[in-house]
């Protein structure tokens, strides 16, 4: 623990050796893929034309699998296995208040996870990113169903916010761990660490990914959504099954073979 730490309260020193954690868990294990990169002046062309590549394969993709997917998850949140478990709360609940700004954070995650795949420079990327990350959200929603769990009824009036009264009303207080909605945020910002990686693109893009997946994590308790447990657990699924994806993909990571000529 750092010295500076030392004198302050027990939760700020604790929120302190979290950060620390995943500062290091970043630095350890979000290296940039070994390809050859492009130049500064070239990353940007290799960008535009991995947008384009398959477009309106990715396009139409991204939206069937969304479709699909929402029909899976609502089946089960209305169709659990067993009565739901309330999710206990800890000390980072309460070092989190409620926020009903954050919901547009919340539900930018459609937009960020469709990143990925829209940068993707190859078949085969497409293909495997697409394979992970439907074991993903089938592995999470066979937890749901096996082992479901809710959020505590907070007493809030909900009419006050609209967004989110629309957000309860749709996306009920099941389905609470692993947060799936934390688990897809994390997936996705470390398969665009090593896809800007391999377009030589600048290392602040990186960051601010990484910055921004924090900043879905972080709503997902600011709009109670979610429990820090669900969170933590949600990240850890996330992880593994971004490693175990982008393990030996350099070639999954190549850009179109027009922007290598």
């Amino acid at each position: 623990m750092r010295a500076d730490c030392i004198g302050a309260p027990s939760g700020i020193r604790k929120l302190a050796l979290l950060a620390d954690i995943i500062a290091r868990t970043f630095k350890a294990f979000m290296r940039q893929p070994s390809l050859p990169t492009a130049t500064r002046s070239s990353w940007l062309r290799q960008l535009a034309q991995r947008l384009l590549y398959l477009w309106p394969v990715k396009a139409v993709g991204t939206t069937v699998f969304m479709v699909a997917f929402f029909q899976a998850y609502f089946f089960v949140l209305r169709n659990p296995g067993s009565t739901p478990r309330v999710m206990p709360q800890i000390w980072l609940d309460h070092g989190v208040p409620f926020a009903p700004q954050a919901f547009g954070v919340y539900a930018s995650l459609w937009v960020y996870v469709s990143l990925p795949p829209a940068l993707m420079g190859n078949f085969r990327g497409l293909v495997r990113f697409t394979i992970w990350v439907t074991l993903m959200c089938a592995l999470c929603l066979a937890l749901f169903w096996a082992f479901p769990t809710q959020v505590p009824e907070p007493s809030i009036d909900w009419s006050a916010y609209p967004y989110l009264s629309f957000l309860k009303g749709v996306d009920a207080s099941g389905n609470a761990c692993p947060s799936l909605h934390v688990a897809s945020a994390v997936f996705t910002t470390f398969w665009l660490h090593h896809l800007f990686g391999a377009m030589g693109a600048p290392r602040a893009l990186g960051w601010m990914s990484h910055l921004f997946c924090v900043a879905i994590a972080w709503s997902t308790l600011a709009t109670l959504q979610h429990v820090a447990l669900d969170v933590l657990a949600g990240a850890l699924v996330g992880w593994v099954f971004a490693r175990l994806s982008l393990y030996q993909a350099q070639a999954a990571l190549r850009a179109p073979r027009c922007a290598l000529a």
